[in-house]
């Protein structure tokens, strides 16, 4: 049902996949930005980059239902 939802509303599977890859990209700099920024250090940086990049699954994953229901 969520799904049918985001495909009459216009979200296709390519975009789904195009916000995971960039979503991992934004991991990478945001934790780097975030090492470089904080001062509380590595351990705050790697828990910016772990939060960020917990997206790219769930992306990947939508991706895949839309894509299924694209068919």
């Amino acid at each position: 049902m969520v799904v049918k939802t985001l495909h009459d509303k216009g979200l296709r599977s390519e975009h789904c996949y195009t916000a995971a890859f960039a979503s991992i990209g934004l991991t990478v700099l945001s934790w780097a930005g975030s090492l470089q920024a904080e001062e509380k250090g590595l351990a705050r940086a790697d828990r910016w980059g772990i939060f960020v990049g917990e997206w790219a699954p769930t992306f990947f994953g939508l991706g895949l239902a839309l894509a299924k229901y694209e068919d």
